[in-house]
């Protein structure tokens, strides 16, 4: 058998794509439940349902209990069943090391670590009631080489098996190292060897990259410490000397030293399988970015310690980018922020975007149009997709249509301001839009995008625009439309010269009808339908529902 290229990234002009079996790849996944991968038993039920979702790819955890129960003696035996079947069932994996660090603790490291807080020594936290002032937490210390040092020896031996039994056939696509990384309960660890740490000089390897790079930090990171900048560095040697805000200071301290962490175990990965390599993060909920619409009772919080102190939050995403240049990219856990915001934050340094945990209701997947329209997303994956059947989960609907269209999305993404994705949510319960018309610019044309016309209540939409030529523009989704303008100060009129529904048969389009009249509301719009329009009592029905939901329009613009 011949082996399959291993996947790997690629340069575009404006990003990275992943590339599969020699091909760009667009990851339309889907996370289980943290506990679903490690039963071939209990999988065996959820492939078919995953496959009729539309997924074609499966975001999973495997654990560092799972795989050395024991030190040194390595069981696979389950893994194997697992990645096999997924294979068996034309879906591809990316893998989640739940190492060390999951949600910002340590609880899925083996009984072996857990036992042994003198060679794998706890995070400390402040907490009055707490004998010393001092208080245990259920998190390995990054400060403990001897927990850095067998974690890599275990993801080390997880990707050279991986390598060896599915290297030629390329089933699992990537592997997240650790998840949402960070100490929970306070801005930093006050174990001895963090004080330790934490009273020495500032290391001069961050030192010179805070000089160095201080005009290209982002501005997160300049808002939290505006009295630094290259100058002011040689006057600061210790932590406590870089004043302002001391939780900043302590959260910056461990994402030094986190990212270190993770960087030694992916970059151990990766000696034996070089398959790329992200980290997720547990975003900081309740700034500017905050979701209008989230609740706000769920995980996330505002200051360090309340989300995970170190993790890769925008803060600090800077830290993070160079001192774990093992890792491909850092990826955002998107669920209360706002969703174009945080995809705009991790396209930093131009990194590539992934999305490897979000809201798996409709609300979250008519986002996922935002992030392959207009930040290159490279996939998406809702949580928790074995536990919901596939009539019940908007993403099948979403992701049939991604899929059909991917070719064209794919070609779109590698190609410098060639498309655009967006979403209209409902209006709110006093009638206010909460989503504003888009308005964008391609080659000749302004564009304007806004919600589908409707007699009654407008609905919810979403979609992307693609330019395909100079005055050819493939349109995806429901309930939207779209008004051309012409940018030549010589035209005098814009119109629509031809408008086409599309389908896609074997990956090419084809015209299903020759959409005018109505359809385009007399000539101004080209119009996307959602499925149900309201018709709010009109009594002639000239708004229709939505079919293919691919459409293809031509603008023209007449001249003086």
């Amino acid at each position: 058998m011949t082996s399959k290229p291993i996947p790997h990234l690629k340069n575009t002009e404006v990003s990275k794509q992943l590339i599969v079996d020699g091909e760009p790849f667009l990851i339309l996944g889907g996370e289980l439940q943290n506990s679903s991968f490690s039963s071939h038993e209990y999988m065996n039920e959820v492939w078919p349902r995953l496959k009729g979702a539309n997924y074609n790819t499966i975001f999973a955890a495997v654990s560092w209990e799972q795989i050395e129960p024991v030190e040194g003696e390595y069981d696979f035996l389950e893994l194997d069943r697992v990645i096999t079947a997924a294979r068996e069932h034309g879906l591809h994996l990316v893998l989640l090391w739940f190492g060390s660090f999951k949600n910002g603790l340590s609880t899925y490291v083996p009984p072996w670590v857990k036992i042994d807080p003198v060679r794998f020594p706890r995070v400390k936290l402040r907490a009055a009631e707490a004998r010393d002032d001092l208080q245990t937490a259920d998190i390995l210390s990054v400060f403990g080489e001897g927990s850095m040092h067998a974690d890599a020896r275990a993801y080390a031996r997880l990707m050279q098996h991986i390598h060896d039994m599915d290297r030629d056939y390329a089933t699992v696509i990537m592997m997240q190292v650790e998840n949402e990384v960070g100490v929970l309960g306070d801005s930093r660890d006050y174990g001895k060897l963090a004080e330790q740490a934490f009273s020495e000089p500032i290391p001069n390897d961050l030192v010179q990259f805070l000089r160095g790079d201080w005009t290209q930090m982002n501005q997160t990171f300049r808002s939290n410490f505006p009295h630094l900048d290259e100058t002011s560095l040689d006057q600061m040697t210790y932590w406590k000397q870089l004043g302002g805000d001391p939780a900043l200071i302590d959260e910056l301290f461990m994402a030094y030293h986190y990212a270190r962490y993770v960087n030694h175990i992916a970059n151990a990965g990766k000696q034996a399988y070089p398959l790329p390599m992200y980290t997720n993060t547990w975003q900081k909920y309740g700034d500017e970015d905050r979701d209008q619409n989230a609740p706000l009772v769920a995980a996330g919080g505002s200051e360090p310690g309340v989300y995970p102190s170190g993790g890769g939050v925008p803060s600090v995403l800077d830290i993070w980018q160079r001192f774990a240049p093992a890792l491909d990219f850092i990826a955002p856990d998107i669920y209360l922020n706002d969703y174009s915001k945080t995809c705009a934050k991790y396209r930093h340094r131009n990194q590539p975007l992934l999305i490897p945990e979000q809201r798996r209701d409709e609300y979250g997947a008519r986002r996922v149009w935002s992030a392959f329209g207009s930040y290159q997303c490279l996939g998406t994956a809702p949580f928790g997709v074995d536990t919901v059947l596939p009539k019940d989960s908007p993403f099948t609907m979403h992701y049939a249509l991604l899929a059909k269209t991917s070719k064209y999305i794919l070609a779109a993404q590698a190609r410098e301001n060639d498309s655009v994705g967006f979403f209209f949510d409902e209006l709110s319960a006093d009638g206010k839009d909460p989503s504003q018309p888009i308005r964008t610019s391609f080659g000749d044309w302004d564009l304007l995008i806004e919600r589908a016309f409707v007699f009654g209540t407008p609905g919810p939409g979403f979609g992307m625009v693609i330019q395909l030529q100079r005055d050819d523009f493939l349109l995806i989704g429901k309930g939207y439309q779209v008004s051309f303008q012409s940018r030549d100060e010589r035209a005098h009129f814009t119109g629509i010269l031809r408008f086409e529904e599309k389908d896609v048969e074997a990956g090419e389009l084809r015209t299903v009808r020759l959409l005018n009249g109505d359809e385009t509301r007399s000539g101004k719009s080209a119009v996307m339908p959602a499925d149900d329009p309201d018709y709010g009592g009109f009594p002639v029905s000239i708004t229709i529902p939505a079919r293919t939901g691919i459409a293809m329009c031509q603008p023209y613009a007449l001249m003086e």
